[in-house]
């Protein structure tokens, strides 16, 4: 039996390599899909119900026996097993598992079921490499604007991924540069400012339809289109004289050095452009230069330069005081000019808070009065007594208020007024009280 058994083992592989030749016509393809390291189940046909016994082998140049629902033959690896004892079940796949399977049903009659397998690997990793003008601190690239930009992206994959560059400028939506097959890089010729944002390279594998992606930032660098400008004022506030540089239109903003002409010492340096300097750092003829550069270039940067002379804090300020001076002396002027009745209000106020020196003015000219009086008395007793004691008063308030109001003639007459006696007195109070003052 030995014997007979060994003799019909060829006949056996022969029989099987005939109808293996031609499966197409008897048998039912499928494509199963696996991915490396991962598991995989192969199905016998998609016929349910009672099932005849089933082997499985693998198409080589030759079939290859792995599997068979018979107890007594072994698998061929330990990673091979049967579900529902009629399906293929593969552990940790491998690239090499890659390739046709087929299996064999016998139940009343032999049916043959070929199954395609593929294994996909991938994409695991990324590589991204921009070719710009430089990189940041921070690891951002930056390139300048109108200069040659490369792009490529590299997976490791299989089968090769098809690699889709994806653009995205701020605030906006992405918007795709093209995919493609066989080709994983291009060029921007020329870069300009609406180019800026972010840059992602996908890598699907169309097998697994797994994908990875990696986005990376680029900025566009341009320097200012016109030369710098500088120039020195007096600060707002204070006696401090202050420097200002200005180079506008580029991005990103500028560093500006000021440096002390002759000597090169440096005064500072800061992204302003703005320095203050006090008095005693100014001298006759110095001069402040302004140096300034930018990432993108040009390499010399640019600059430019003040002269000062030094600050007069004292004649500054005399010359503010005079000013003053000058525009309150010409109000007063106008005033004086165009509005009399305005001062001579502001002299009666002035005389109503001051009524203790014009009562000290009657107590004198009372007594040279008593005096001239006494001379002439009996002649003029009888009006005297006739007349009210405020009466005098009232007559020399009212000539000191004409001597304060300008009245040059009552000034010259004043004295001879006094000799008079009371009546004459009387009758020059009255008329004078008609006058307009």
């Amino acid at each position: 039996m030995a014997a007979g058994g060994s003799a019909s083992e060829p006949r056996v592989l022969v029989c099987l390599g005939a109808l293996l030749a031609g499966w197409v016509a008897v048998g039912l393809e499928a494509v199963v899909i696996g991915e490396v390291h991962e598991n995989v189940t192969l199905h016998c046909g998609n016929i349910s119900g009672l099932r005849g016994q089933v082997t499985w082998y693998r198409n080589n140049s030759e079939p290859v026996f792995l599997l068979s629902s018979n107890s007594s033959l072994r698998p061929a690896e330990p990673r091979f097993s049967l579900v529902d004892a009629t399906s293929l079940h593969i552990e940790s796949l491998s690239l090499e598992d890659e390739g046709n399977y087929t299996c064999q049903e016998i139940l009343n009659v032999t049916q043959w079921f070929q199954v395609w397998l593929q294994v996909a690997s991938g994409p695991y990793q990324i590589e991204v490499h921009i070719v710009a003008t430089g990189t940041l601190p921070n690891g951002t690239l930056y390139a300048a604007r109108g200069s040659q930009v490369d792009f490529s992206c590299n997976s490791s994959s299989r089968p090769p991924p098809m690699v889709e560059w994806w653009f995205q400028a701020l605030n906006s939506s992405s918007e795709s540069f093209g995919r493609n097959l066989t080709v994983n890089f291009f060029s921007l010729l020329l870069i300009s400012p609406n180019l800026q944002g972010n840059y992602t390279c996908l890598a699907l594998n169309l097998l697994s339809k797994r994908h990875r992606k990696v986005t990376t930032e680029l900025l566009v660098y341009y320097p200012p289109p016109s030369a710098p400008q500088c120039w020195a004022q007096m600060a707002s506030g204070s006696f401090m004289l202050q420097l200002t540089c200005r180079w506008d239109g580029g991005y990103p903003d500028p560093d500006f050095l000021w440096i002390e002409e002759p000597g090169g010492v440096i005064v500072g340096k800061s992204k302003l452009g703005v320095e203050m300097l006090s008095e005693s750092q100014l001298s006759d003829g110095k001069k402040f230069k302004c140096v300034t550069s930018h990432i993108v270039g040009p390499e010399s940067g640019a600059s430019c330069m003040v002269q000062i002379k030094p600050l007069n804090i004292g004649g500054i300020v005399g010359t503010i005081v005079s000013l003053l001076l000058l525009g309150l002396a010409i109000i007063s002027g106008l005033l004086l000019y165009y509005s009399p009745v305005f001062c001579w209000k502001v002299g009666n106020t002035f005389r109503g808070q001051n009524m203790d020196d014009v009562m000290v003015l009657v107590d004198s000219e009372e007594e040279e009065e008593e005096e001239d009086a006494a001379v002439g008395e009996q002649e003029g007793a009888h009006e005297r007594e006739e007349l009210p004691k405020e009466i005098p008063k009232q007559d020399h308030i009212h000539r000191v208020t004409a001597l304060v109001n300008g009245n040059i003639e009552q000034m010259g007459n004043g004295f001879q007024d006094l000799q008079d006696d009371s009546s004459e007195e009387q009758s020059d109070i009255v008329q004078e009280e008609d006058r307009p003052v």
